[in-house]
């Protein structure tokens, strides 16, 4: 029987995994930064804390989640989203209560059932971060610039940043019943996934890609114009303290994002190199979503941004991510007296923190030459009968072909 990997999921094989292991080092080097705290979660859920904390309503919890009954009969979800097992774990754990703001990021598999392309894999990997304690509208602004500093790391500089503010919950209502007004005069001309989402999730028609959607909704009501004047202010706050501070934004009423716990900003980076579905990442506020999970009230705002995306689009930009890694040194043994030499010799420099490598496989001279070239080795030891006899070893640097020789406790002193 031949095995293929499941419809919607990616094998990172070992000549492209040097790339993933950029962009984590780098989001690991920018979240220190800003003072971000990992935090890992499980791999898998009890499928009602999606249903309560993200919309039974949401496309996410209607048709995207892979749920299963394990066989104590509950049910179970593989995460398809980061932020509310983040909060089920903050709340579970009494973290929440050892000081006033948390700043904590996460880099994880997720899951979701959906149609496969560019980037969007039904296996994932997300990078996320959360900012626990404070309504500041600094905390939006720095979420922002830490996704912002990520991405420029990686090569990637022509995204837009589309904002919008969903306001208060009571303002995100009374919304609601204004868009239904308006979009029911319309609802045969909506597209039949639209008509749905009239119905369980309003909002979700703003950010339809069906070019008749769009042109039904571009004379809809706007959100900015049926909130009061504190939300009005406090978005207007955010939009110029980016570009104050050189992140250039966009204001888009459709930026309404798909969950229900959202409140107040709302915001996207999105790149054209993504095709029609062109979000790099994105998030928003969620104050009520810990009250809503049983906690105490604590606002928080969040982002997620899947790594496959990252990668495409700083590839498109002509970014490398560096080259594979190397070993410094392979050590040539040309019988088994010399290969027990050579294995102690490339442990020691391993214990050194200095890669090496050695030939495992009992080949000729030529052979080994072939393998160390192809790795692209900076050096060669030879160890034959010889060396082994003088206590030296022949140190051949591969990039001139010049040539010594070194004793067989000198090879670090000679190569770093």
């Amino acid at each position: 029987m031949n095995f293929r990997k499941p419809k919607g999921t990616k094998d990172i094989l070992p000549k492209e995994i040097y790339k993933w292991h950029f962009v984590e080092k780098t989001i690991r080097e920018v979240t220190d930064l800003f003072n971000f705290s990992e935090i890992r979660t499980p791999t898998f859920e009890y499928t009602d804390l999606f249903k309560r904390g993200v919309g039974a309503e949401t496309d996410i919890v209607g048709k995207e989640m892979y749920t299963f009954l394990d066989k104590n009969g509950d049910s179970l979800t593989l995460k398809p989203e980061g932020t509310a097992p983040v909060m089920r774990a903050f709340l579970e754990s009494g973290i929440y209560g050892e000081q006033n703001l948390h700043k904590l990021y996460y880099l994880t598999g997720m899951f979701r059932y959906e149609k496969p392309q560019a980037g969007r894999y039904r296996e994932h990997t997300q990078f996320g971060g959360e900012i626990l304690g404070s309504n500041s509208i600094y905390t939006d602004v720095e979420l922002i610039l830490m996704a912002k500093e990520v991405y420029n790391r990686c090569g990637i500089n022509n995204f837009k940043i589309k904002l919008n503010s969903i306001g208060k919950p009571e303002e995100r209502r009374n919304y609601i019943k204004i868009l239904k007004d308006y979009l029911r005069d319309h609802l045969n001309e909506l597209s039949e996934e639209s008509k749905k989402r009239y119905e369980s999730n309003t909002l979700r028609v703003l950010d339809s890609k069906d070019s008749g959607d769009r042109q039904i909704t571009d004379s809809a009501p706007k959100i900015i114009d049926h909130m009061g004047t504190e939300s009005r202010q406090r978005f207007h706050d955010v939009v110029n303290e980016l570009t104050r501070l050189g992140a250039e934004c966009e204001i888009d009423f459709r930026i309404v994002r798909g969950l229900d716990y959202y409140t107040d900003t709302t915001f996207e980076f999105v790149s054209s190199d993504l095709g029609s579905q062109d979000a790099l990442g994105g998030g928003g506020r969620y104050d009520g979503l810990i009250e809503q999970l049983g906690g105490k009230p604590c606002p928080g705002v969040g982002f997620g941004s899947g790594i496959e995306r990252i990668i495409i689009v700083a590839e498109k930009n002509g970014f490398t991510f560096g080259e594979p890694g190397n070993p410094l040194v392979y050590f040539i043994a040309l019988n088994e007296e010399a290969r027990k030499v050579a294995f102690a010799a490339a442990l020691s420099l391993r214990q050194n923190n200095i890669s090496s490598e050695t030939d495992l496989l009992g080949r000729s001279f030529k052979a080994q030459m072939r393998d160390a070239n192809k790795m692209g080795v900076k050096y060669v030891y030879i160890i034959g009968e010889d060396e082994i006899k003088k206590g030296m070893g022949i140190l051949k640097n591969m990039s001139d072909s010049s040539q010594i020789e070194v004793s067989f406790d000198k090879i670090r002193e000679n190569i770093v």
